[in-house]
Formats: structure tokens, sequence, C-alpha cells
């Protein structure tokens, strides 16, 4: 993989774009997604983004978001753009499989293929040029700074500005994650500077949902929360029939996993969703506890060391028991 700094001389020439990040793109993905698009277009560049799945409608306000194509819903359309495509710009993943359906497609493609990413582990062979930092916040941070190093900095509108600052607020936990170096608040601050409006987005993510969430959310904390102090963890086991009872659709149980972080003295909290075809995990963790290396080994996941996700195809009983069993063989470490 080359680095990306390689095609900002390139960037000039006209080309035809596909953007594409993971299944159920959250604010960095989508936010990232839609910041490049918007740039790209400035440029004169023929741009399209395609989700590999739908997103959640807390989203769905960031501008250029009615121009995104969901794959599973118009697959033949989809794929006639990439089969044309002369650039695949890949965010806020770094592994074809993350994008679900999409993945066979992506990795069939003779296209130029650009990675844009901040997890760890990245599959750089399937990429032809690219970025993978860790240390960054967020895809969107990583996006801003390819505009500006690029020499597009005067490129940043106010459409550009607020997709990126949804995905850094968003990945940072607004400003509290370890991620947030001083880079990051230059960032916002230019941003500011140029009439982004902070509060506007952070209604539109955070203030935006419908009663039944807040009831769900009541109702998983008081009754599908664990903790077990003597391994100072929390975990959360959402039955099927809780998304039924409380019509939870994409995007409603985001930030559910960081409540159990402020109870005194948890290191690790684990959330579960019996989803209709796979079981889905969601980890967090404080100080020296790498939730990367947990997800990996016990629940074919991955992602940052103190944030990261996985699966199983377990029903939700199995899965919550193996958990148990890995939370015991961890003890040590989440002393």
């Amino acid at each position: 993989m080359k680095a990306i700094q390689e095609i900002f001389s390139l960037l000039t020439k006209p080309r035809k774009v596909v953007i594409t990040t993971h299944q159920k793109p959250d604010a960095d993905a989508m936010g990232s997604s839609l910041a490049l698009y918007h740039f790209l277009t400035l440029l004169g560049h023929s741009v399209t983004v395609i989700s590999p799945t739908n997103w959640a409608g807390w989203v769905g306000w960031m501008p250029g978001t009615d121009n995104v194509l969901d794959y599973e819903k118009k697959k033949a359309k989809a794929d006639a753009i990439l089969d044309e495509a002369d650039w695949l710009f890949c965010l806020d993943f770094n592994i074809f499989h993350r994008t679900k359906t999409m993945t066979e497609k992506l990795k069939e493609l003779t296209c130029v293929k650009i990675l844009i990413d901040h997890h760890q582990e990245p599959d750089t062979p399937s990429f032809d040029y690219g970025v993978s930092d860790t240390s960054k916040s967020s895809t969107c941070e990583m996006i801003y700074d390819f505009i500006v190093d690029s020499g597009n900095a005067d490129k940043i509108n106010n459409e550009i500005g607020e997709c990126i600052y949804a995905g850094v607020v968003a990945d940072t936990g607004s400003f509290r994650f370890s991620s947030t170096h001083s880079g990051v608040h230059l960032l916002v601050a230019d941003l500011k500077s140029k009439g982004l409006e902070h509060g506007k987005v952070h209604d539109l993510l955070f203030d935006n949902f419908l009663e039944n969430r807040l009831r769900f959310t009541g109702n998983v904390l008081l009754n599908r929360m664990e903790v077990f102090y003597e391994y100072n963890t929390a975990l959360i086991a959402i039955p099927k029939e809780d998304l039924i009872k409380y019509h939870i659709k994409t995007g409603d149980t985001e930030g559910l996993v960081n409540y159990p972080l402020s109870i005194q003295g948890i290191k690790l909290v684990a959330l579960v969703i019996d989803r209709d075809e796979e079981r889905k995990w969601s980890f967090r963790s404080k100080g020296e506890f790498d939730c990367n290396t947990f997800a990996r080994k016990y629940f074919e996941g991955g992602g940052h060391y103190n944030a990261s996700g996985g699966r199983s195809s377990d029903s939700l009983q199995e899965t919550v028991a193996r958990f148990k069993k890995s939370m015991m063989e961890n003890k040590d470490l989440l002393q």
C-alpha cells in the first residue's frame, strides 16, 4: 500500500469515484464518507457513496445522505456504478468482510482502492494507496487531514464541516476518550472559525430520538444489565423480544455500551444484542484492558484498544455463557 500523499497530485483529474464504509454506518463512517463526497465533488469528480446496509435515522440529517445508495436495496444499480469506478475509497474499515454482502464484489474490483482508517490490523495488501493510523480519534479527523494536507483547506465549507464534526464528536465520546489529542481541539477550532454551529450538530446526533428509545434504555439498565464486581465487569444482554417490544430500529442501541462505564471500578463493559442472523457484541474498557485482543480471541471481532466489536453464531444464552467464561479467564487482567 502506497502512502496516501501520492494521490494528492492526481486529485486534479476528474474521475469516477465510489466511497464506501462498513455495514450499519455510524456517525464517523457516514460523516467521513459524506465529507469526502462533498470535497471530491467540489474538485469536479463524479462521486457516489454506497453503504453496504441501511443506516441509523439519527445520521440521516447529514448533508448528502439522500444521495447515498443502500447496497442491499439497490444492488444492481450499485454494482453497475462499482464496475465503472476509477477509484474506490474505503473509509472507517480496513478489511473487506466488514462490508457484509459487498465483500466479494469489492474484492473482485480492479479499480484503484484507497484506504483511510484508524482501526488496528489493516489488510494493507488489498489496497493500492492509503493511510492507517490508530492514533487518530476518528476517520473524520483523517478526512480533515486529507483535505488540508492536499492543499485544499479552503474547500472546507459548512456541509463538510458538519459531517466532519459529527464523526469526531461521536467517536471521541464528546471529547472524553483518550483519543482526543490536542489536534482534535485545533480541528474543531478551525471548523468553528469557518462557521460551524456545533450545538446544532450535537442536537441532531444526541437529542433526536423517539420516546420508545428512552423507555428501551430504561428497561435495558433495569432488567438486562449484570455487574460482576469481582471481575470489574458489566454485561448487558438484549434479547430479540426487547427489540420487538420497543420497536427498536437501526442505530437505537448506539451508546448503550457506554452507560456501565460510569459505575465505579468497572473496567470492562460488554453488550450483546440478539439479531436475526447473529449475536452482535460491543466491548468498551478503561485503562489497560485490551478490547481489541479480547474481541479477536473470543468473538471473531476487533477494533480499538478500548473499544471493539464482535459476533457470534451461537444462541444468546450460549454466547453469554461463553463471555462469562472468557471473563473469568481474564480475571488477572481485569483486577
